[in-house]
């Protein structure tokens, strides 16, 4: 398992790797060494093939960098950045993405750019690399050679989804240098590419099981195709719904393997999110991290407020008091919705275990605090408005408490696992390709994927109110509860562009901007000026 590898001397050996550039991606040569002689063993070659999985959580978990994930939130209409006081406005930067007024100059979008592509090219290097090894001389068996490539060439895959869900038109790159300045592919055509890597290696991959957890195994590829089909006839033009069905139903049907088996869902809203994750049988992929092995899961920077909350959860990290969930958000889940409950910090906070009220450090400095559902300058007595983005206060908005770390007593304390792919994705993914087919309306087996997961977010005596019938799961009514169950996992901004609604619907203090062009950021300003193959995205 990769906690057992990824301990403090193999993540320093790993970190001071090759570094890939980010758009012409060429490599400084330190050594004459040649690549089929460099490792010395198998459990080298296994090494070098999870070096990609590190630099991944950069830009793919909540960890605090300009990545996928913060430009897949901030641009989407549940979570927000907006400036508190004095702090938070950064230069406008997470006012222009709540309000889809960014540009091809924006420092964070380059960042992420940088690293999405940087990831690319640490894959396309180790698989250079490990695809010359000499077998014998290390031990390794043919099988277990073509399954560490299968490995590495679906992550590629994975990588590229992403960047086409960010970009749209992008290069298509398999080689370190090669070529120097890659051109521009439309998206149909990176489509067709990811589609092919996928189809090609994920039964190569080996099965889904206690032994892969962190890395990528079979049902992390139909996971990945999946999401791809969900998502064919926005990236390529042409629905794909019986094949995201179909690999729906390889997961489903335990083709692919789970932890411990066959996946099941969790029994719980909450398990799956908690300190003792890591094997949890609902999970397809994971970042494993573990404090303990000092890879710890820092999700504090976005999502903890200052020190002064450090008290009410007995944990000895703050946060720079930043992503805060939007009104109108908070307004979707009932009042009964457990996920309202456990999923969030609202309301009064008071010292871990008493009720020694929390005291504020900014606008109710010396005041017992209290999270409020608005976002506005209620200190200064305005009760009333929808407030926006530079109005907010340092108790504005309901907070992140999905992911929970223990206190620092615990002995599991911060060793939660980061899940990027689980089996209530796959109910909904193929609920929602049913549906599509059924020209949006509801079928009985899409409601009941639906209510199976649904159900334990509600007590036994609400449920009979709070579960779908074919009358009630609308396509809107799909689109919101999708939002309730992934709030906090990065997946808000491909849904409303599925749905239609990222450009044309308006939430809190955003409006409506119908500006198709807006589905695809800018291709970085800097980037083009690198690499005069590359073209920028319509509208920019």
């Amino acid at each position: 398992m990769m906690k057992n590898i990824f301990n403090g001397g193999v993540i320093a050996v790993l970190c001071s790797s090759l570094l890939i550039g980010c758009t012409k991606l060429d490599e400084k040569v330190y050594s004459s060494i040649e690549s089929k002689n460099f490792y010395n063993n198998k459990r080298e070659v296994y090494q070098a093939a999870l070096r990609p999985y590190t630099h991944m959580q950069a830009w793919l978990a909540p960890t605090g960098q300009n990545g996928h994930f913060y430009h897949s939130e901030l641009a989407a209409d549940q979570l927000a950045w907006p400036q508190k006081g004095r702090h938070g406005y950064d230069g406008g930067d997470h006012f222009r993405m709540h309000y889809h007024t960014w540009t091809a100059n924006e420092g964070r979008q380059r960042d992420a750019w940088r690293l999405m592509w940087q990831g690319v090219g640490f894959i396309n290097n180790a698989i250079s690399d490990i695809s010359n090894v000499d077998l014998a001389r290390l031990g390794m068996s043919v099988e277990e050679h073509e399954t560490v490539l299968a490995q590495l060439r679906v992550l590629h895959a994975m990588h590229y989804i992403k960047l086409m869900d960010m970009w749209g038109n992008i290069p298509i790159v398999t080689k370190v240098a090669d070529p120097i300045n890659p051109e521009t592919k439309s998206r149909a055509e990176v489509f067709e590419f990811i589609e092919k890597q996928l189809v090609d290696n994920v039964e190569k991959l080996p099965l889904t099981s206690a032994q892969t957890i962190g890395q990528i195994s079979k049902s992390t590829g139909y996971a990945i195709l999946a999401e791809l089909y969900l998502n064919a006839e926005k990236w390529s033009g042409k629905a794909r719904w019986d094949d995201c069905i179909a690999a729906c139903d390889k997961i489903i049907s335990g083709q692919g393997g789970g932890i411990g088996g066959a996946p099941k869902l969790a029994n719980d809203i909450n398990s799956l999110f908690s300190n003792t994750n890591d094997a949890n049988p609902e999970s397809l992929f994971q970042f494993q991290f573990s404090r303990k092995g000092g890879f710890t899961f820092e999700w504090g920077g976005f999502f903890m407020g200052y020190d002064n909350i450090k008290d009410a959860l007995k944990v000895s990290y703050g946060g720079w008091n930043s992503f805060v969930v939007i009104p109108t958000a908070f307004d979707a889940f009932a009042e009964n919705d457990l996920r309202k409950k456990d999923w969030f910090l609202f309301g009064p906070q008071y010292k871990y275990g008493t009720d020694i009220p929390i005291l504020g450090t900014e606008e109710y400095e010396g005041k017992p605090f209290v999270y409020v559902n608005s976002i506005r300058k209620e200190s200064k007595g305005d009760l009333t408005s929808e407030g926006s983005m530079a109005d907010g206060e340092e108790n504005s908005g309901a907070r992140f408490n999905k992911y929970k770390s223990g206190t620092t007593d615990d002995p599991n304390y911060q060793e939660n696992d980061y899940i990027i792919y689980r089996l209530t994705e796959i109910y909904f993914n193929k609920a929602e390709a049913l549906m599509r087919k059924n020209a949006g309306k509801a079928t009985t087996e899409a409601v009941n994927l639906i209510n199976e997961c649904r159900k334990r977010a509600f007590k036994d005596e609400d449920w009979s109110k709070a579960q779908y019938t074919t009358a009630t799961l609308t396509m809107d009514e799909l689109l919101a509860e999708r939002g309730r169950e992934f709030i906090f996992e990065g997946k808000r901004r491909t849904d409303l562009i599925r749905f239609g609604k990222f450009t044309t619907a308006s939430w809190w203090d955003h409006k409506a901007t119908n500006d198709p062009n807006k589905e695809l950021f800018a291709v970085p300003y800097t980037q083009l000026n690198l690499n005069p193959n590359l073209k920028q995205n319509p509208g920019y």
